[in-house]
């Protein structure tokens, strides 16, 4: 219970962004700062699923001018069906595999090297597979094989077996420099009994 308590609150604030003496918190709990890590965005989800044309200014939504855009509807209509396809098109890429093993003790390994890796480099993927008979932890989305060599080089001493793998990626962060978001949230936690 008190796991659940402490998940759905840091999600009610870091979402809806209440403050502390917004919350009732029961006798036996404070509420405490946590630093938590979050992707960041692939890209501005204000626009994402939008057609251009259909957001334009206009004086009739209540905005200050009108913007008109004159073309062949053909080409409109070419736009439309090129978005439509792209939305499930997937890219390839390069990922660096940290772990790849198929022992008996394989699976508590993988999630090990998962773990690890994420205290090392919070927000960045992790994705950890099982293919028959092997268990593999690839970790990153990037789009050439140099950036993820520069990854494997800064973690080849901590996973010395790692490797770079080319594969199917999700779309890589477009801010390469910052690639998670740092938030701060309220958790509760139970109060400490003194002896």
């Amino acid at each position: 219970m008190k796991k659940v308590l402490t998940v759905i609150l840091a999600l009610a604030t870091a979402g809806l962004g209440l403050r502390a003496q917004d919350v009732v918190v029961p006798s036996g709990y404070n509420l405490v700062d946590s630093l938590v890590f979050r992707p960041a965005a692939t890209q501005d989800s204000t626009l994402s699923g939008k057609s251009i044309f259909s957001i334009l200014p206009k004086k009739s939504k209540g905005d200050k001018a009108d913007v008109n855009i004159r073309q062949s509807q053909a080409i409109q209509s070419a736009m439309t069906k090129t978005f439509a396809g792209n939305s499930s098109r997937s890219i390839t890429g390069y990922r660096v595999r940290i772990f790849f093993d198929n022992k008996q003790n394989s699976r508590g390994a993988s999630e090990a090297a998962a773990g690890r890796f994420k205290g090392m480099y919070p927000g960045m993927a992790v994705y950890r597979t099982y293919s028959n008979p092997f268990f593999k932890v690839t970790v990153g989305d990037f789009r050439t094989r140099s950036e993820a060599l520069q990854l494997l080089n800064a973690i080849k001493s901590e996973f010395p077996s790692s490797f770079v793998v080319r594969e199917k990626i999700n779309y890589p962060i477009v801010d390469k420099r910052r690639s998670y978001v740092a938030d701060t949230v309220l958790v509760m936690r139970p109060v400490e009994q003194k002896n």
